[in-house]
């Protein structure tokens, strides 16, 4: 007869004494998810399997996957955070998912604050694209109906001068009698209302310009941060798309920074969120002042901006934003409201060289993990993607 082995279960793994709590709260117990895990088959009891055999299991390993899911990142049991680890475990918002997967990657907390700011971000792109995309197709139909009126105008006005010609001819005709003066009357009121025509045509015309104008305005809008005036994540992505293409076709370099406020939480807790955006707006202003035609500078989200340096080196791009650190760094701004000073703001930067990486998304990538680098060595500094930072010189 083989030994019995006894397992000592008075050390409970601390990852399974959570989960069996939240599997509790869930409503499922240890017992019953294990025994869906390896199930008892009695051979002489055997049926045919009903729908709740089915779907009940099922229902428990989703159940256990969003468990671990929560348990993994340290997240609390709440409908936000379940509602997040559903659509990821279930696949049901593939972009949060790869957003998640790469901040674990490069070894970044999953907080619920991280996941809330993420969520609004892609809310607002998916609010921001369907705008687009109504505008668009406004625009277009903006266009055909102003080449309609066009086309229309243009006819009733070479109809009414025909007409306007006959009527004249008949009136020459003296002898022509009673039907040729009918015929004029009937010629004069056309003409009476083709000019009309003519006005309604002009008013939609003018009514089809003010509205491409608003529309133009609400392109705009959309494509700005409110607080800072810059162009907006959504708008920065156009923008690289089409420098990246006219980069690609001149054979000229194209570098991406991504640059981070360093403790910005620590000014919005000390000073209040008004003196915040203050912050906001000053760094803003100072990164717009490297902007030109071929600088683009956006606010990425939060106390993030995005730069694109089209035609210049890396290294070159490093010495341009480097100077726009400096320049932060040497200001000494205070609270107007409270007359207490700010202190030293500063902030961290990574660059990447676009075509040193395969994709957009691995330069986005690298950038994003540099300025993590630049924050985690020291903050208040830029930092180039494989390389050590060169010598200060003037900004070229």
């Amino acid at each position: 007869m083989a030994p019995v082995v006894l397992q000592d279960m008075t050390h409970e793994d601390p990852a399974r004494g959570s989960r069996s709590r939240l599997l509790k709260w869930l409503g499922l117990s240890d017992h019953e998810h294990a025994s869906e895990t390896i199930p008892v088959v009695d051979a002489d009891a055997f049926r045919d399997p009903q729908a709740r055999d089915v779907w009940l299991p099922a229902k428990r390993r989703m159940i256990g996957k969003v468990a671990d899911f929560l348990i993994d990142h340290d997240l609390e049991v709440m409908p936000r955070t379940l509602g997040i680890a559903y659509d990821c475990v279930t696949g049901g918002n593939p972009k949060l998912t790869q957003l998640i997967l790469e901040r674990t990657e490069s070894g970044q907390p999953v907080t619920l604050k991280w996941l809330e700011q993420v969520q609004r971000e892609i809310e607002g792109e998916s609010t921001a694209e369907m705008l687009n995309s109504l505008m668009s197709r406004l625009e277009e139909s903006l266009d055909e109906f102003s080449r309609a009126t066009t086309s229309a105008h243009s006819a009733t006005s070479d109809y009414g001068a025909a007409l306007k010609q006959h009527v004249d001819d008949l009136e020459q005709v003296s002898k022509a009698g009673v039907v040729i003066t009918e015929l004029a009357t009937l010629a004069r009121a056309m003409m009476s209302r083709t000019r009309e025509i003519e006005h309604n045509l002009s008013e939609s015309q003018q009514r089809a310009s003010t509205l491409q104008q608003s529309l133009d305005e609400a392109r705009r809008v959309a494509d700005e941060d409110h607080l800072t005036g810059l162009p907006n994540r959504r708008a920065f992505e156009t923008t690289f798309d089409r420098e990246l293409e006219n980069a690609r076709a001149a054979g000229e370099p194209l570098s991406v920074a991504f640059v981070d406020i360093d403790h910005f939480k620590r000014i919005n807790d000390t000073h209040g969120h008004a003196s915040g955006d203050r912050v906001l707006k000053v760094v803003a202003e100072t990164l717009s002042r490297i902007s030109d035609s071929r600088c683009h500078v956006a606010r990425h989200g939060g106390e993030e901006f995005a730069v694109l340096f089209r035609a210049l080196t890396p290294e070159k791009a490093w010495r341009r934003l480097d100077a726009a650190r400096e320049e932060i760094a040497e200001r000494r701004l205070v609270n107007r409201a409270t007359d207490m000073p700010f202190g030293r703001i500063t902030f961290s930067g990574g660059i990447a060289d676009v075509f040193a990486y395969p994709t957009k998304g691995n330069a986005l990538k690298a950038a994003d993990e540099t300025l993590y680098a630049a924050k985690h060595s020291g903050r208040n500094q830029i930092l180039l993607a494989g390389h050590e930072p060169p010598p200060m010189q003037d900004a070229a």
